[in-house]
Parts: C-alpha cells; structure tokens; sequence
C-alpha cells in the first residue's frame, strides 16, 4: 500500500477489493494494531482508530485473518472462541452465553470440548469468526472469510455478520475476492490497484458501473463479468486409471474413522473435482490419495505406468519418488515452505531430484513467469499475501512434473486474472497428460476442471454430473 487518504466513519460497512498482492490484508493488520512495528516493514503516515494508534486500543478491533489456522490458540472449541472475551475482561458469567451464541450464529454446531485440532479448513474459519463475534468489537475486520467454506457456510457466515451489524451498529471491514457475498449489506466500495494505491471509492452500485473497466483491469470479480477458460471436455475413459481408491476408510488417527468405504478412480489425463460440505473429510481423503496419510481401510492403488519400478501402494513410497510421480498442494500453504526466498522454494525439488543448476533454474523461472511470481523471486515466501504463497505452493508441486497433481482448494486468494491464470495453467496441464484431484468449494472451478464431478456428501461419495 502506498500513499491511502481515507476516513471511515463509525457504522460503515465497507467492501476492500484488489488484486492479489495489493495491500489489502496488510491494512486490516495495521487498523487492528498487530503489525510488529519498523523492525517487520516500513510505515509512513499516520493510522488511527478513534484517534489514537491502534495498537493503544486493541479490543477496539476484532480480526478474523486469511488464514484461520494460525488463530486457532487452544485445544477446546468453546474455550477457543471464549478465549478473546476473557482477554478483554469480559465477566464470567457474560462470556458463555456469548461463546453459545456466536458458535450458533455462524452454525458450527459442535460441543463446547470438540478439540480444534479435529476441525477441517473451513470449520476453523467459523470457529475464528466466532471468536471475533464473541468480543462484540467496535470495528469488525475480516479478511476472505468465506474461502475455503462450503454454499451452506458461506450463507450462514454472511447472515452472522449481518445480524451482529444490525445488532451492534459495529464499523464493519471485509476484505473479499467474490465481490457477490457482500455487495448488498456493505455501504461503500474501496478498491486498490495492484501498485497499492487507491482506484476507486464509493457508493458500491455507482463503482460498480462507473469503474468496471478499471475494476476488470486490476482482476476484480466484478459480478455479471465471468472469467473465460477453455471448456472442461470429458473425462476420457479409455486412457486408463493413475490412482484408485479401493474400499477406503479414512481419518487424521487410527482412532477416528472420518469415512469409510470409498471408492474412486482417477482417469488418466483428466481432471477430478472433489466437492462436499466442510467436515465431510476432502482434505483427508486427497492426502490419503496422494500417499501422504495412511489408508484406515482398504488401499490407494497406483497404475503401473504412474508407479514404474515402485512397489506397493503410494504411502509406502519415499517423499522423493513421489516428487515426479503425485505432487500435492496443501489447504494450508505455510505449512509446505522450508526456504527463505520463493527462487529458493522452487529449486527445492528439483534438486533433491538431482538436476543440474541449469535445468533447476530454468524449471523455476518457467513456473514463476506463468504464475505472476517473477518479481517476488527474492521475497520471503511467509511475507507473500494467501492468493501468491497459494500460486508459490501450486508452482513447487509442477516443478517437479508430476504426473498426478493433488489440490487443496487452489483457488483460494486469487483475484480474477491470476484466477484465469492458473485454471488456464492447469487445463493446459490436462491436456498435456497430467492427472489432477481437486478439492474445491469454487463453482467457476468446477465448471472449467470438472472432467469428473465427486461429491462427499454427508452419507457417501458419489459421482456428479459433469460440470
């Protein structure tokens, strides 16, 4: 961000957009007084809350971040989402009902001592607003609230924070790709370019229309403007299956059986979306295909031409073979860094691959330049917004050219065009002969890379019709 004049005013709902990368979460850190200070950054100006600095009047401001792993703090849910209230002071007998009613309103329908450590991606993103709702702010900041949620979350965490606007009067921030979840319950648009700077504020009806070429430009959603890819084609059933689920029971520990029973197939060169509400087990069911959870039941079995000289099924495989064989990009992308620049992140595997130096920055500068990530080659990958250290994890999975690519929710934090982007990246991808599996709760998604429909529902998977 560079050179903002704004004024906020008690009550506003407000709707930040902008590209991925442009300043957006770094401004909902500063208004909620959590940036480190001149040692983590630059800052010049001045930022006030109520007239004074932020970090003077903390409590003021509730955030609910990007990514709400890194805000799960203890091991119970109710004592997670009390935990913020007994920080401020808030008296005993105030705080459970509050902690009951925020876990209702944002429909997580879970005893108060169900570990955290059990939730899926998108529970912890309800558990995390919960939390914030429970401190009943002034100023309410949410950063992408809805990703990672299912249809049903996503409406019932809008409706949560409607209600508490309406029955607080709370100052409202929400930081947001989807542009459609929100537009009829803020009051005012701002919207940054990708320089950081200020392209448009305002009434959100009026940016909308006065400012849609400039809004497309910057890779906005803008409703009623579709991203355009290629078409998804058919699965094509004579090319053969890479990876098979047979008889599957899956779950984080062999004391507790998410799901059992399953069957799949991935068709060779084509590519699989896994849909289904948060809780369903997707993400532990894609890391069990990949090899990287052991099968509870049943086995993964890989096809001769994906396995070669290996024997046996992909969890007794050692990390390097399946760097070429089954690449995967995790829900959470801080989890798969080990270096300290994005050049360095990449060249991670093609080394323990044993490339030359040649080849290894050839890969890397390739997969950099195609996901936007050339100029952040020398940037710390923990310093990256979520919709680039996303692309930096999808990218260290292709550099290694797998032949079954595995994604978490891919799309999560991506404005428009590095949307179109990447999905156009891994279409291309498809039709070059690589497999994919998707976990996704992005329609868009869907309709562009769903060869082949899965849906986990609550009672079993089942086979969709294609998008």
């Amino acid at each position: 961000m560079d050179s903002i004049d704004l004024q906020i005013r008690p009550g506003e709902r407000v709707l930040l957009l902008g590209p991925s990368g442009s300043g957006k979460s770094t401004l909902l850190h500063a208004l909620a007084g959590v940036h480190g200070g001149a040692e983590e950054g630059e800052e010049t100006g001045t930022l006030q809350i109520d007239g004074e600095w932020p970090g003077a009047v903390r409590g003021r401001a509730s955030l609910v971040l990007q990514d709400p792993d890194s805000q799960v703090i203890l091991a119970k849910v109710g004592d997670d989402v009390a935990f913020g209230c007994e920080n401020l002071g808030v008296p005993r007998e105030e705080i459970w009902p509050r902690v009951r009613r925020a876990l209702e309103e944002v429909g997580l329908d879970l005893p108060l001592d169900h570990p955290t450590s059990a939730l899926s991606g998108g529970q912890k993103q309800r558990l995390a607003l919960a939390g914030a709702l429970a401190m009943r702010p002034g100023l309410l900041l949410l950063d992408e609230p809805t990703a990672n949620l299912d249809p049903d979350g996503v409406t019932e965490v809008r409706r949560a924070v409607a209600r508490t606007l309406d029955r607080t009067g709370a100052t409202f921030v929400v930081v947001e790709h989807r542009v459609d979840v929100w537009l009829d319950l803020v009051t005012r648009v701002i919207v940054l370019g990708r320089d950081g700077r200020l392209i448009a504020d305002g009434e959100p009806e009026h940016v909308m229309q006065t400012q849609r070429a400039a809004l497309l430009d910057a890779g906005v959603w803008v409703p009623g403007a579709p991203a355009t890819v290629s078409a998804a084609r058919p699965a094509a059933a004579a090319s053969g299956v890479d990876l098979e689920g047979i008889d599957l029971s899956i779950g984080r520990r062999r004391d507790a059986v998410v799901r059992e029973g399953l069957q799949l197939s991935l068709p060779h060169a084509s590519s699989t979306v896994l849909t289904g509400p948060n809780g369903a087990g997707k993400s532990t069911l894609a890391l069990t295909m990949g090899g990287l959870l052991t099968p509870l039941g049943g086995r993964v079995r890989a096809a001769p031409e994906l396995a070669g000289s290996l024997r046996g099924d992909p969890i007794r495989w050692r990390s390097r073979d399946l760097l070429t064989r089954i690449g995967t990009v995790f829900q959470e992308p801080e989890h798969q860094f080990v270096a300290s620049t994005v050049q360095r992140e990449l060249e991670v595997a093609p080394r323990a691959l044993g490339l030359d130096a040649a080849s290894t920055a050839r890969r890397a500068r390739e997969v950099l330049e195609r996901l936007r990530l050339d100029r952040l080659a020398e940037a710390n990958p923990f310093t990256l917004s979520g919709g680039e250290q996303r692309r930096l994890t999808v990218a260290c999975a292709l550099v290694a050219q797998p032949r079954v690519v595995i994604l978490d929710e891919p799309t999560f934090g991506q404005d428009r065009l590095t949307w179109i982007e990447l999905v156009t990246l891994l279409r291309g991808l498809v039709d070059d002969g690589v497999t994919l599996l998707s976990v996704s709760h992005d329609p868009a998604y869907l309709a562009a890379l769903g060869d082949q429909h899965l849906d986990l529902g609550r009672d079993a998977l089942r086979t969709a019709a294609a998008a």
